[in-house]
C-alpha cells in the first residue's frame, strides 16, 4: 500500500495525529486518545502504518505477561509530496479531501468533549475568506507560511505547550475568471 492509499483512512490518519510531535504511545493510550473508535479498529490499523512505514516500535514492556509496544512516527516516514500529489487522481484527491475532512470533524469534537474544553479560551478559531492571487502571489504566500511556520513546527511537549492541530486549506474557490477592472 502506498503513502497515499495509507493515509486516505480517516483513523489512520487520526492515529498519525495522535503521535505528532515526538510522542510516543501504546495502543491502549492511543484508543484513550481516539474514544469514538473501537480499540480492535486502533489495533488494526496501527499494523499497516507500521509495515507501510509510518510508524515504529519505540519501546516494549511485559505488562502482565504480554508484550506492550510503544509507537512513534518514523522521522523519515513516507509523505504524500508534490510529486504523489501530481500522480493522485481527482477521485484520490476527493477521498483525500474528505478523509482529511473526517479526521478534522472527529479531532475537533473530542476536543469539545474534553473536560474543562473552553474555546474561547484556547484560543479556537475557524475562519473562511477569499484571496485572490496570481501564480506568483500564491507561491510567495505559500513559501512565507511555510517559514513562518518552520521556527514553531519542530517543537515537541514541553511545560506551557499545549498542541495545536493546524489544517490549512487552499483551492480554488470559484470560477478562474480575471479579476474585473
Amino acid at each position: 500500500m502506498n503513502a497515499v492509499e495509507l493515509l486516505l483512512h480517516p483513523v489512520r490518519l487520526r492515529i498519525v495525529h495522535a503521535l505528532a510531535g515526538g510522542r510516543e504511545l501504546t495502543t491502549a493510550q492511543l484508543g484513550a486518545l481516539l474514544p469514538d473508535v473501537s480499540r480492535v479498529t486502533v489495533y488494526r490499523q496501527v499494523a499497516p502504518l507500521v509495515e507501510g512505514g509510518f510508524l515504529e516500535v519505540a519501546g516494549e514492556a511485559r505488562v502482565r505477561g504480554a508484550t506492550e509496544r510503544r509507537y512513534r512516527l518514523r522521522r523519515d516516514r513516507p509523505v504524500i509530496d508534490a510529486g504523489a500529489a501530481a500522480a493522485m487522481s481527482v477521485e484520490d484527491h476527493r477521498r483525500g479531501f474528505a478523509a482529511a475532512m473526517a479526521v478534522l470533524i472527529a479531532e475537533f469534537n473530542a476536543y469539545l468533549d474534553r473536560e474543562g474544553a473552553d474555546p474561547v479560551a484556547d484560543g479556537v478559531s475557524y475562519r473562511q475568506g477569499t484571496l485572490w492571487l496570481s501564480p506568483e502571489e500564491l507561491a510567495g504566500l505559500t513559501r512565507r507560511m511555510v517559514e513562518a511556520l518552520g521556527d514553531v513546527a519542530g517543537q515537541g511537549p514541553a511545560p506551557g505547550r499545549a498542541p495545536y492541530l493546524l489544517s490549512p486549506i487552499l483551492f480554488p474557490a470559484g470560477p478562474q475568471e480575471e479579476a474585473r477592472e
